[in-house]
Order: C-alpha cells, then sequence, then structure tokens
C-alpha cells in the first residue's frame, strides 16, 4: 500500500499508492489503449512544454570540468545547427561541488549549510546564466539545468530546494530541471519530494518540467511521480562500450508496451567517440548512420547525450532529420505508441506504432539483416487497407493489405535502416 503502521500520523492524511480499476472490452490491444488513455491522463503533454530534443553533455564524460560560460555558447551554436530544441546544463553550473565533480570532491549532504550552493558559479559564470539564455533564445533554444534535491533527514529541506528552482525560473525562466541523486527510503521521504515538485508546479504556473533520472537508487519511476513530467531512463557510455543501439531501441520497445514511450527520455550518442574501443563489432554505434541513431530516439522524447562541439562536421547534417521529425513530433507522441515486429536484437525488423483511430503513424527499423523485406506484425486488424506515405527515412509510398495478426511487409534497401510512414486506415 506504500504504508507501514509507523507511518500513520493522527494530524495529517497520509496518501497510499494508487491503485486504479480498469475497464474495456475486446482484445489486447482494447486493454492497452484503456491503460493508456489513463496514462496520458496524468500529465497532459503539452507541445510548447513537454516536447523536446534536449541535448546534455554529460554523455561525453567530461563531467564539470568543462562546463562554464564559454563552453556553453558554443555548445548552443552546434545545438541550433542539430536543430535542438533544449539544452541541458548538467552538474557543474553550481557553486556548490557535488561528488561526481572532476574539479573537488564535493557532497550532497547537508547542501544548505552553503546558503549560495544552487547559484550559478561565478568563476564559470560570471555573469550569470543571463547571456546564455539570452543566447538561447536568440537561436530558439531553452535552456535546462541539473539539480540534486538536499536529502538529509529526509528531504526536511524540500522548501528551500523548491525555492531555489523557483527562483532560477524567475529569473532567467528556467523551468526544465533534471532531478538527480535521490533516494527514497521510506514514506516521509517520498512526501516531501512530492511537496517539492507540487511548489515548484504551483509557483511556475505549471509550467515547470522534471527529468527524473530513474538510473539508480530507489528513486520515483514508470508508476510514480509521473504527473510532474518525464523520465530520464539510463545512462550509458562510449566510453566503457555499454552504448549499443539496439540495446537502447530494445529497452525503448519493451517498454512501450506498457508505459508511454513518449514520457521517456531516450539517448543516441556521438558514434565518433571511442570507436577503437568496440573493435570489429558489428554492433559497434559507429557501424550505423547517425541518423539512425536519432531515429532509434523519434518515439520517445530524444536526448543527444554528448557535446555538440565534439562531433565532426559531417554529423550536423543531422539537422535536416531533426527538423522534419519536429514537424510531426507531438502528433507522433498523441497517438497511443506501441511496438511492432520483433523484438531489436540488432538483426531484426522493428519498430513502433502510433494508432489514432483511423490515422497514425509507423517507424520500421531494418537491423543487420540480410533479409531486404520484413514482415512485422502490427495493431492493425487482419484484412484491412493501409494508405502509407514515407515521412522521414527510405521507403516507399504504397497501399497494402494487412495480413495475419495485422502483418505489413516493408522494404529498406540496406541493413540498418529505418523509415518512419504516416498511415490512413482506408474504408
Amino acid at each position: 500500500m506504500g504504508l507501514s503502521a509507523r507511518d500513520i500520523r493522527a494530524d495529517e492524511w497520509r496518501k497510499a499508492y494508487t491503485v486504479v480499476l480498469g475497464v474495456y472490452s475486446g482484445q489486447e490491444l482494447d486493454q492497452l489503449q484503456a491503460l493508456r488513455a489513463y496514462q496520458k491522463t496524468i500529465r497532459k503533454n503539452e507541445p510548447q512544454r513537454d516536447e523536446m530534443v534536449m541535448m546534455n553533455t554529460w554523455g561525453d564524460r567530461s563531467q564539470d570540468a568543462k562546463v562554464n560560460e564559454r563552453f556553453s555558447l558554443l555548445e548552443l551554436e552546434a545545438a541550433a545547427k542539430l536543430g535542438i530544441t533544449h539544452f541541458q546544463i548538467d552538474d557543474g553550473w553550481q557553486r556548490g561541488k557535488s561528488p561526481n565533480s572532476a574539479l573537488a570532491k564535493g557532497s550532497f549532504k547537508n547542501i544548505w549549510d552553503n546558503a549560495n550552493y544552487w547559484k550559478p558559479d561565478t568563476a564559470k559564470y560570471p555573469n550569470g546564466l543571463g547571456p546564455i539564455v539570452k543566447r538561447g533564445e536568440a537561436l530558439g533554444i531553452e535552456i535546462c539545468l541539473w539539480f540534486n534535491p538536499s536529502i538529509q533527514q529526509d528531504y526536511a529541506d524540500w522548501e528551500k530546494d523548491a525555492s531555489a528552482m523557483v527562483e532560477l525560473y524567475r529569473m532567467y525562466g528556467i523551468r526544465t530541471f533534471k532531478i538527480d541523486g535521490l533516494s527514497i527510503p521510506n514514506k516521509q521521504s517520498e512526501i516531501n519530494i512530492g511537496k517539492m515538485f507540487s511548489k515548484v508546479l504551483s509557483e511556475t504556473e505549471n509550467q515547470a518540467v522534471f527529468n527524473l533520472d530513474a538510473t539508480a537508487g530507489r528513486r520515483g519511476g514508470y508508476h510514480l511521480f509521473t504527473e510532474y513530467g518525464n523520465i530520464f531512463l539510463e545512462n550509458r557510455y562510449t566510453d566503457w562500450q555499454n552504448y549499443y543501439p539496439y540495446w537502447t531501441l530494445r529497452n525503448l520497445w519493451q517498454l512501450s508496451k506498457y508505459v508511454p514511450a513518449e514520457k521517456l527520455q531516450i539517448e543516441f550518442l556521438n558514434k565518433w567517440r571511442n570507436a577503437d574501443k568496440y573493435g570489429n563489432d558489428p554492433f559497434a554505434p559507429s557501424r550505423y548512420a547517425f541518423e539512425y541513431l536519432f531515429a532509434s530516439t523519434m518515439a520517445a522524447q530524444p536526448l543527444a547525450w554528448f557535446e555538440g562541439t565534439g562531433l565532426p562536421g559531417e554529423a550536423l547534417g543531422l539537422g535536416k532529420l531533426i527538423a522534419k521529425y519536429k514537424k510531426v513530433q507531438h502528433d507522433f507522441h498523441q497517438g497511443t505508441i506501441l511496438p511492432i515486429g520483433e523484438e531489436p536484437s540488432g538483426k531484426s525488423w522493428t519498430g513502433f506504432q502510433s494508432l489514432q483511430k483511423d490515422r497514425g503513424y509507423l517507424i520500421v527499423f531494418r537491423e543487420n539483416t540480410l533479409d531486404a523485406a520484413g514482415i512485422l506484425e502490427t495493431w492493425f486488424p487482419e484484412n484491412v487497407r493501409i494508405q502509407l506515405k514515407p515521412l522521414l527515412g527510405r521507403g516507399k509510398a504504397m497501399i497494402q493489405t494487412t495480413g495475419r495478426k495485422g502483418s505489413l511487409k516493408v522494404t529498406l534497401p540496406v541493413i540498418n535502416d529505418f523509415v518512419m510512414y504516416s498511415y490512413t486506415i482506408l474504408r
């Protein structure tokens, strides 16, 4: 229930875990659509607030060593060429030093012993964050920050944490925060964290967005705190060869049946970094086109997990694909997004379907398989005519009649390729 006897208070109502009873009629698809309809009501997906193609430089492992005004301004220029909508400065923008600092041994304990912990570092940002925000506005890029609530005494300082974020909103218009370092060992911690989120939302007119880091510890997740933003799902790095594009795609594919894909931030990395460490691995990031790596995140909220200034010139061509994607991003995310085809294995035909009554979208991936055509089971009924129009990637327009389990045949010319279609069911 989320409560033990010791959590009950005589002077205060305590909320147990939510239980929802759903009703549906029909097959598995009807069941999943009923579930998704409920999940989509928890937090309304507003295009100007919740849709994003975010860049966060932490994926290149410089930690806070490079973070300063000049670096941030250069990163913004690179981000603009890519078509990035949100630039997030991770750990290192603030005066206080965290345990993850490459420059000093900091701590997350007793943060508020330093009243200026969450103010911009005057050595790194002598003019505050104003110049960064101003340049971001000129380029059409929203500035976002990293934040780690003060953990001691079950987050007893939650009001101070909330006020620090609200102050950043009022001073700079910053409203999107990556929330890291959470540990929720008991009910009181959960309550205080919820109060912190609610206070920030209330004092920013519900404009705040929290990227809830779920990479470690006992935190929120797929069914807790989802009313406050999206989920920063995982940390992957080429430095230790734990970034494989199909691993990331598989995680998203598996989760998308039960968790709204548009509530997940999914990463793509600089495929040129550490290419030598993968040797001749056929699934190494360098084996894929940069456009494919981005496409593997499109069903979710794409996260460019790298330093834009570290990319080679050829990478900036990705901006053309991102510009086209942004035109359909919100409409794609409005549908019920479910997995189609086979589970990603590096050698599969796989993808996603976004369902909206008699229309929607398909994203199809041909992984490293010799089969030039794939037959993918979808969520269409059997024996209906579907008109398919290619929007992104390489695919041909066609009209098909679905086969068993709604199957469609898709042809892609080369391995590790993709196509996004818009579709209409013809009556």
